[in-house]
């Protein structure tokens, strides 16, 4: 009975994988709020009433996608700011950690970059909830340094989802400059080298490059603030 169960349950996680590599897929040219149920289920070859044995609409795919999308990262950016060693070290740390992340996960970045403000509001506030969490860190790992300096915690946490929202826009602009990869798999990354699949190498170049003047401005205004 055990062994049944353990194959029962091991087909229903290749089916719900098989979901969410199918939406991702066809969310490469379309929105969410744009795409069926029924395409999903007739790439995965599976009745349209399978579907909901793993999610309850469509809007439930794409909050799996979210935390699939950004839930890893989370790992990442404690690494980051743990081993950071004066602010070139953080702003060089940060930038390849993006650039890593649009090299092997492209269908994901895109995703969040398209429906981040787009028609489906769960997913929106999914993705909104998961930014949170990110800032939460930040501020977490820059509080003591920043409070001893006489930051307020409300300055503290700005500065935070600035260093978010940068991240974000660090990402979309990698994105942007190398061509979507046809051979790559939904859910797995990417077996290219870095820069193999870049489309225009010196535009991946032009975006780090001004990535980390971004940054650099940044610390350079957080130096000098005061909070008032």
């Amino acid at each position: 009975m055990s062994h049944t169960l353990g194959v029962r349950q091991a087909q229903k996680q290749k089916t719900r994988r098989a979901l969410l590599d199918a939406g991702l897929r066809l969310l490469e040219d379309q929105s969410l709020s744009s795409l069926g149920l029924r395409e999903v289920t007739r790439v995965v070859g599976v009745a349209p009433a399978a579907f909901y044995r793993h999610f309850r609409d469509m809007s439930d795919l794409g909050v799996a996608l979210v935390e699939e999308s950004l839930g890893s990262l989370h790992g990442v950016v404690r690494v980051i700011l743990a081993e950071r060693d004066g602010d070139e070290q953080l702003i060089d740390a940060t930038v390849e950690a993006v650039a890593e992340l649009v090299r092997g996960y492209p269908a994901h970045i895109r995703f969040i970059a398209r429906e981040r403000h787009g028609g489906v509001r769960p997913v929106r506030e999914a993705i909104a909830a998961e930014l949170s969490r990110f800032a939460d860190e930040v501020a977490e790992a820059f509080a003591p340094q920043l409070t001893a300096e006489g930051w307020s915690p409300e300055d503290v946490r700005m500065l935070a989802e600035l260093y978010v929202d940068h991240m974000v826009m660090t990402a979309t602009a990698f994105l942007e400059a190398q061509p979507s990869d046809p051979g790559a798999q939904p859910g797995e990354p990417s077996e290219a080298q870095p820069g193999e699949r870049a489309g225009d190498p010196e535009a991946v170049r032009r975006v780090a490059a001004t990535a980390r003047r971004q940054l650099l401005l940044i610390s350079l205004g957080r130096r000098h603030w005061r909070t008032g």
